[in-house]
């Protein structure tokens, strides 16, 4: 199993829409990816001081599942990026060695 980790990094001038986010972006990844994504998190951080202003993170079952769904709708997923931050996200994807 795969994670693809999405961060944004917390700044000054950082504004990020955590009900956007929940209600219409992450939905719109999990409908286009269809059954290839597993599951998926959402982070919000506790306290003002907190290195990111959300998080996220996709499970799948292969890096080549991923690669698959999801490049055909790149584009979309960026696109809509500004409907809810200002922020430049930080990308990586692991290999989930213990899931409890």
């Amino acid at each position: 199993m795969i994670k693809f980790s999405v961060l944004y990094p917390n700044r000054s001038d950082a504004h990020f829409d955590h009900d956007y986010y929940r209600d219409v972006h992450l939905p719109l990844i999990k409908t286009r990816m269809g059954d290839a994504c597993l599951s998926y998190e959402i982070d919000k951080p506790l306290g003002e001081d907190a290195p990111f202003i959300a998080a996220c993170h996709i499970y799948c079952a292969s890096l080549e599942a991923f690669q698959q769904v999801m490049a055909p709708h790149a584009e979309e997923f960026t696109a809509d990026v500004a409907n809810f931050t200002n922020v430049t996200s930080v990308k990586f994807i692991s290999d989930v060695v213990v899931k409890g």
